[in-house]
């Protein structure tokens, strides 16, 4: 065969370069923030075409939009998963809170509050923040519901604990992206202690059920 002869580049499946778009959107969001997330910019890390992104999405808006998403819900997931569940309740409850209080989760926390503020002026990034944040209530608030219907809560709001723990971790989130003196451990456990007062628990009662988890 001649050498001449140029191998046939080789398409991929449409739902698949969606996908390699988004998650590459959302490793830049994760990264560096939103802001740098260009159609171009999508195109020089995949090495393609700056028109094969904007056929996917025709604005940078939609893509930015997309990649929020995508990083909350991954987090979601792994925070709390959706479908059956391992372990108690109790020491799921445990394993969020923990899992939200430490450096691991500082990425994420930048993240919304990087889409939060560009929320005010982006539309479809202001739907989908509002989409996720629906979302994330909801997981938390069905977790919630578990452990009252195993006897391992009390409260008759559901919801309402929900909402709070996720205010107290939002506070806790907000200085993030600046130098700041070590957090007192009672700062930093702020969000446990509000979820035992509310649910009927013990003081420690969450930090106990993650090591025995």
């Amino acid at each position: 065969m001649s050498s001449s002869v140029q191998r046939k580049r080789i398409r991929k499946d449409p739902a698949a370069r969606r996908v390699e778009i988004v998650d590459t959107a959302a490793a830049i969001a994760l990264a560096e923030g939103l802001e740098c997330i260009t159609l171009r910019r999508i195109a020089e890390e995949l090495a393609v075409r700056p028109g094969l992104i904007s056929h996917y999405f025709p604005s940078a808006e939609e893509l930015v939009a997309e990649a929020f998403g995508s990083a909350a819900t991954g987090e979601l997931d792994r925070l709390l998963p959706a479908g059956p569940h391992d372990g108690r309740p109790v020491e799921r409850l445990a394993r969020f809170l923990d899992h939200t209080s430490g450096e691991t989760y500082d990425a994420i926390s930048r993240l919304w509050l990087n889409a939060r503020h560009l929320s005010r002026y982006r539309p479809p990034l202001r739907d989908r923040v509002a989409l996720q944040e629906a979302d994330w209530r909801g997981r938390l608030e069905g977790l919630i519901q578990d452990g009252v219907a195993a006897g391992e809560f009390r409260t008759e709001d559901p919801l309402a604990v929900a909402l709070q723990i996720l205010v107290v971790l939002d506070g806790l989130s907000v200085d993030v992206n600046t130098v700041s003196p070590e957090v007192p451990a009672a700062v930093r456990r702020m969000a446990h202690r509000t979820a035992e007062r509310e649910l009927g628990l013990g003081e420690g009662e969450l930090e106990r059920a993650a090591t025995t988890g």
